[in-house]
């Protein structure tokens, strides 16, 4: 029955952190255009030509 003293308040305390990790996170906006970032990743640089002319060339 003590270890429910220990456990009790042990998991309170890591599921604050968790709650206060997941607001944190919210805040900084981790969690905008998930679709966007989900398609993003199957593409690599390469696959999209530049739209403009390389900043050392003249046009």
């Amino acid at each position: 029955m003590t270890i429910l003293l220990a456990t009790i308040p042990a998991s309170l305390v890591l599921g604050g952190l968790g709650l206060a990790a997941f607001l944190w996170s919210l805040k900084r906006g981790q969690y905008r255009d998930l679709e966007g970032d989900a398609a993003r990743i199957l593409f690599q640089d390469d696959d999209h030509p530049r739209t403009d002319p390389p900043a050392d060339r003249k046009s």
